[in-house]
């Protein structure tokens, strides 16, 4: 993988801005329908538990948002668009690092480095505390859920480090194979001792649907998956462009 870190940086920046876009057109045409969905049933909710009460006390729950859905789906972008840069910046940051300590080239490293943060950062949470719709999870265990899901995440890369050190630990005439299905069981193993240790939570109502639920949640995996493999992908586009263009220049001078 060829370039100067700046170089690495705006790469990721720029696979970084596409990734969050088409994670957040993902997440606008896959979720927000549950959204609305998940909305109605709080709103309904929230009307019978106000039925018989005064009419001041029931108002108060139909007052507008302090930003309406329409803006809320705007700002879906730009929050994903922005999201994807920082996402980016980590992961080249995270590249220009690994490239002098792997026999990778530029654009496989980038493809497996993605695997890998999804792995750690997305798939493995998920596993663990799948994420819910707004009219899910009670309000004052919102911190308990916010740090309970941060080390998850923490699980996640430690699970991936333990991976990566599993694979270069392995002599040089390993078979494929066995450089394939050693790493993924020390992260499986990792990942499962984590889950054993890590507390459960399940706030989901008996009377929420499970159609519902099941579809948020799917919608809200392919939004990580996507904002993934379109960054990995596009960074390796990217990567091999450069090295195509800085091997045909070295060529050139000579």
């Amino acid at each position: 993988m060829r370039g100067t870190y700046l170089q690495l940086l705006l790469r990721g920046l720029l696979a970084g801005l596409l990734a969050g876009l088409v994670a957040g057109a993902v997440a606008f045409l896959l979720g927000e329908p549950q959204i609305e969905a998940a909305i109605a049933l709080e709103e309904q909710a929230a009307v019978s538990h106000d039925h018989g009460a005064d009419e001041g006390h029931a108002h108060s729950h139909g007052e507008d948002a302090l930003v309406s859905r329409t803006g809320q789906q705007v700002g879906l972008f730009l929050a994903t668009g922005l999201a994807g840069m920082a996402l980016g910046a980590l992961y080249a940051s995270v590249l220009s690092a690994a490239r002098h300590r792997s026999r990778l080239s530029g654009p496989v490293l980038a493809l497996v480095a993605a695997g890998l943060g999804w792995a750690a950062v997305a798939a493995v949470p998920f596993g663990k505390y799948p994420a819910n719709p707004p009219a899910v999870g009670a309000p004052e265990t919102i911190d308990q859920r916010t740090l309970l899901w941060a080390a998850a995440v923490l699980l996640g890369l430690a699970a991936a480090a333990a991976a990566v050190a599993a694979a270069r630990a392995l002599p040089s005439g390993t078979s494929l194979a066995s450089r394939l299905t050693a790493p993924l069981a020390v992260f499986l193993a990792v990942v499962c001792v984590g889950y054993l240790a890590l507390p459960g939570i399940d706030e989901v109502g008996e009377d929420f649907p499970a159609t519902l639920l099941w579809e948020f949640r799917t919608a809200s995996l392919a939004t990580q998956a996507s904002l993934w493999l379109v960054l990995g992908v596009a960074f390796a586009w990217l990567t091999e462009r450069f090295d195509r263009r800085s091997a045909a220049g070295t060529r050139g001078d000579r």
